[in-house]
């Protein structure tokens, strides 16, 4: 069989991997009215310690990509799951805005090993005509997180206090770790994996080595830097990743401040928006995988499924004018669902352009783009909220993101592999 357990079994502990990495994000942000009147944060400090995040967490895409290329997935994985568990607890220790600005650095820069190490992992698992939904499974824990994090967090915090809900969250990684190690093997030294399955996934590896000759050396960030494609793709994360941490980040707090939604009756709403957002990430490389099972091209499949997906963040324009907070879920689910489903894409785009021994190093690069957007937009919002109280000019600015990074890959990323 194609599909068996021990594949998608590993696709399974990089979806727990990535739901606790979402649990651990997002605890700052359902806390934030609380935090606020306890410390008696501005709306401005809230953005600076979101902005120490995006810093640490670009910095950590660059260091991280590379660790896993060279260190491999096992290792690496562990590492990185470590050191955003320790952040993560970190927080329960601090009462300074300078004080949490480092613990999230700590936190984005473990975090920001996540995403390199699991697209590696699949590219090293699936071929590339079932990557893409092989993705949206395990990048479905981003919003699984997402959906959990509310209801352990509210529960936590009602019954021992906040600081509580940064160390038992944070305690959940090295429960993976564990898991990880006892469990995971690469596909060539797995007993359980077959020769007709490691065949499977080696084909089409094999038949791009025969085609393009292929070479075995070491390919430097300088030779990744020579193809427009890095920049592209780099660009397309900057103008849009910043949209998804908006939404992490301020959506409890936007829901207070214009629905008079509470942290209990805060969780049906973000149970609903990020269902809808797991569902786009799954059905986002669903249909990006039929177009190629139909007969079309990945350049079609990637970019068509992009577009398609981009037109439903457009209502986010109407959201400051709408009084019923249900319909103001519904069009952020929407949003949410988009990004889910461009993230699925373009994680696989990244395994479509580049060898496989690079993947986890341009992982890195491109994701430094959505870091380096997602701090100056954190800053940004943060600044906006505190000059004007309204939310109308950032919605109105993320409703066009995706239809320009769609226009960028358009252009510029023909959907082949390099040959370097």
């Amino acid at each position: 069989m194609k599909k068996t357990n021990v594949r998608w079994t590993v696709v399974a502990l990089i979806f727990f991997a990535t739901t606790v990495n979402y649990i651990d994000r997002q605890v700052i942000g359902l806390l934030k009215p609380y935090i606020q009147e306890d410390l008696g944060w501005t709306e401005a400090d809230y953005g600076y310690i979101v902005t120490a995040f995006q810093v640490a967490y670009g910095i950590g895409m660059l260091l991280g990509g590379r660790m896993l290329d060279r260190l491999g997935s096992k290792l690496g994985y562990s590492i990185a799951i470590i050191v955003w568990s320790l952040g993560a607890m970190f927080h329960a220790a601090v009462k300074s805005v300078t004080g949490f600005g480092a613990a999230r650095a700590v936190l984005g820069l473990g975090e920001a090993g996540n995403f390199p190490a699991a697209v590696k992992v699949i590219a090293e698992w699936f071929p590339k005509r079932d990557r893409a939904f092989a993705t949206g499974v395990f990048n479905s824990g981003t919003t699984i997180g997402a959906i959990i994090a509310p209801i352990i967090v509210t529960a936590i915090t009602l019954e021992w206090g906040w600081r509580w809900a940064f160390i038992i969250t944070g305690l959940l990684g090295f429960v993976w770790v564990i898991a990880w190690w006892l469990i995971y093997k690469a596909p060539h030294k797995n007993k359980k994996v077959n020769a007709a399955e490691l065949a499977y996934i080696q084909e089409e590896e094999k038949q791009e080595e025969t085609e393009t000759d292929a070479p075995t050396a070491e390919i430097t960030w300088r030779e990744l830097f020579r193809h427009r494609q890095t920049y592209a793709i780099l660009f397309s994360r900057f103008v849009t990743d910043w949209v998804w941490w908006f939404f992490l980040f301020w959506t409890p707090d936007f829901l207070n401040k214009t629905q008079g939604v509470d942290l209990k009756a805060t969780v049906l709403p973000l149970i609903i928006i990020y269902t809808m957002s797991s569902i786009g990430g799954i059905y986002g490389g669903h249909v990006s995988s039929q177009f190629i099972r139909f007969g079309r091209s990945i350049d079609f499949a990637r970019k068509t499924t992009i577009l398609l997906f981009a037109l439903l963040v457009l209502p986010l324009n109407a959201i400051p004018y709408i009084d019923n907070m249900w319909i103001v879920v519904l069009i952020i689910g929407l949003a949410t669902s988009t990004h889910q489903a461009w993230a699925s894409n373009i994680f696989t785009i990244v395994s479509d352009v580049y060898p496989k021994q690079v993947v986890g190093s341009m992982t890195g690069i491109s994701s430094v783009g959505g870091a380096v957007g997602g701090a100056l937009a954190s800053s940004f919002v943060g600044l906006i909220l505190e000059w004007t109280g309204s939310y109308a000019t950032i919605f109105m600015i993320a409703s066009t993101m995706y239809i320009l990074a769609w226009l960028i890959l358009k252009i510029f990323v023909p959907i082949r592999q390099i040959n370097f």
